[in-house]
């Protein structure tokens, strides 16, 4: 199987559920034309921003063939909902994913190794599943940080690079510099290096991120698209736009995922702001957590039209 570049904007997707808990699939479907419509570049489903540690196995099987379906080739898929540390399980949940017929499978780096012993351990753990796994299905990592957030050192960045399976990692390092030492220990291979960091989301495009994949892909995935795709043409602009993205993107403390699941109801994508991961009143916990949406929808309106016609 050959997967295209995983690159540019590349949004986490959330999973919308009915009020009675359900995933709701007309709502999914949405979605997924909400994204492409916004210029995402490739999509990742079923990860962590899916809510994919309170999915059943059946439920991430159908909701990647669900995404994978309605893309219909229109731009690269990933799925993962790799949740287990045992060994067997993770082989499982893998080949599911891969049975949804995404592009590519994405690995969570602190199930390969989930007491943080180190490199021989994540080496071992790697090995096996890759023994495991088909050799054609390309596959992605993911430094998620729940349970914890494991980091891959430069040896293990080099090891996945080099082995010619994996083609991205979704960097979750938020750190600069580290970022700039994975882009230059990456040069030369197909391996791409995609920050997930929205403070650092310009200064880590200008240092070689192939693009950009965190959270507030749910809120305005076209800016940051502009944003990757124009910054040397328009530097100045540039510069407003990387700072409103990164005031705006503060807001995700107030009850993320559900703070995106507000703004894709009030823009009519979700029927419902039902969780799994967050099942208190957000409302109630975050006062004047409307009023902040207002702002967040208000400023990406006020971007888009600064931007527009700047090709």
């Amino acid at each position: 199987m050959a997967l295209s570049k995983i690159e540019g904007i590349v949004p986490v997707m959330l999973t919308p559920f009915t009020e009675k808990g359900d995933v709701d699939y007309p709502g999914l479907e949405r979605l997924i034309e909400w994204y492409l419509e916004n210029g995402s570049d490739a999509l990742f489903a079923v990860c962590q921003s899916s809510e994919m540690l309170y999915l059943s196995l059946e439920e991430r099987l159908a909701i990647g063939s669900f995404v994978v379906k309605r893309v219909a080739g229109r731009v690269p898929v990933v799925v993962s909902g790799h949740v287990s540390d045992d060994p067997y399980s993770q082989l499982e949940e893998l080949k599911v994913a891969a049975d949804t017929g995404a592009d590519g499978i994405v690995l969570v780096t602190n199930h390969l190794d989930p007491k943080n012993k180190g490199f021989e351990v994540f080496k071992g753990n790697l090995t096996w599943l890759l023994e495991r796994l088909p050799k054609d299905i390309p596959l992605g990592l993911y430094e998620c940080p729940v349970p914890y957030r494991r980091l891959l050192s430069d040896e293990e960045i080099k090891l996945v690079a080099d082995s010619g399976r994996f083609r991205f990692l979704k960097d979750v390092s938020c750190d600069l510099s580290t970022i700039k030492r994975r882009v230059a220990l990456t040069s030369g291979t197909p391996f791409a290096v995609l920050n997930a960091n929205a403070a650092i989301a310009w200064d880590a495009m200008k240092a070689g991120s192939r693009g950009f994949n965190g959270v507030n892909t749910n809120f305005h995935p076209d800016l940051y698209k502009w944003l990757y795709g124009k910054w040397r043409k328009y530097p100045e602009l540039a510069a407003e736009l990387a700072s409103f993205l990164v005031l705006s993107a503060l807001s995700e403390s107030f009850g993320y995922p559900v703070l995106a699941k507000m703004y894709h109801q009030r823009i009519g994508t979700f029927s419902s702001i039902k969780s799994r991961v967050i099942t208190f009143d957000v409302r109630e916990k975050f006062w004047a957590l409307d009023a902040i949406l207002d702002k967040v929808a208000e400023g990406t309106e006020a971007m888009r039209q600064k931007i527009a016609g700047k090709d």
